[in-house]
Order: structure tokens, then C-alpha cells, then sequence
């Protein structure tokens, strides 16, 4: 049940925002093998002025953030899939590859609390972690 956050600098469309969330969505199902009904995204959209953007980049109104907050124990090639697959998919709804950056924040099982004030380590998730 990872939790994702997208940051961007510029007004999307809602379709587009959908898409962007979409994207995100499907890159973790693909990557982390979490089930398809798993869905916690949120899409903060920063005017501008308050998103600084490298001056290197050539589109900064694309600069895109994604971060995800999982529970420890994915492979380094599931990690790899991931950055893979946002890039990808997130290019599909026209961010450049390049104006993408991500982090994954690993956090243990025991520190998520989750169906009514249980530790997600005592609750069976129906899903594996370990991929």
C-alpha cells in the first residue's frame, strides 16, 4: 500500500491530472506488484513562483516530482522497474523524461498503521513485499 505524491509546476487539465495520477498508479502495480484496487495518490500542483526548477532544463513548466512512501523490502530491481515505468508512463502524458525525478522512502512494516489502528506487520496485506 505505497503512498505517492506528485509534485508539479504547471495547471494540467483535469484528464491530464487523472492521467498523471493514472500513471503513477499503474507504474507501482506494474513494478511493486501491488494490487490494482491499492490506490493512495495525491497531486499537488505549486504555482511556479513557489517550485524552484533547474535552469538546466528545457521545459522547467514539466519539472515533475514523484515520491513514494512504501514499506521496506523491495528489490533493487523492483526499484529499478519503478523508475522504468513513471518515466515512461508519466512521458506518455508529456512530461519529458528528463524533467522527471523520484525518491522512494522505505519505511519498516511496524511503522505503518493501517484497517482501524493496526500495525501493518500484524495484518495480512494480500500482497508480498518482497519483490
Amino acid at each position: 500500500m505505497p503512498h505517492a505524491q506528485i509534485e508539479v509546476r504547471r495547471r494540467w487539465s483535469v484528464d491530464e491530472e487523472i492521467a498523471l495520477i493514472d500513471a503513477v498508479h499503474d507504474s507501482l502495480v506494474a513494478a511493486f506488484r501491488i494490487p490494482p484496487n491499492d490506490k493512495h495518490i495525491r497531486l499537488i500542483v505549486h504555482e511556479p513562483h513557489r517550485f524552484a526548477a533547474p535552469p538546466s532544463l528545457a521545459r522547467p513548466e514539466y519539472l515533475t516530482l514523484v515520491h513514494i512512501d512504501c514499506f521496506a523490502g523491495r528489490s533493487l530491481d523492483a526499484k529499478r522497474r519503478l523508475y522504468r515505468e513513471l518515466v515512461d508512463r508519466l512521458a506518455e502524458v508529456g512530461v519529458p523524461r528528463d524533467h522527471v525525478s523520484i525518491t522512494v522512502r522505505d519505511i519498516p512494516i511496524e511503522n505503518w498503521g493501517v484497517r482501524g489502528g493496526q500495525a501493518a506487520c500484524d495484518v495480512d496485506l494480500g500482497f508480498e513485499i518482497g519483490v
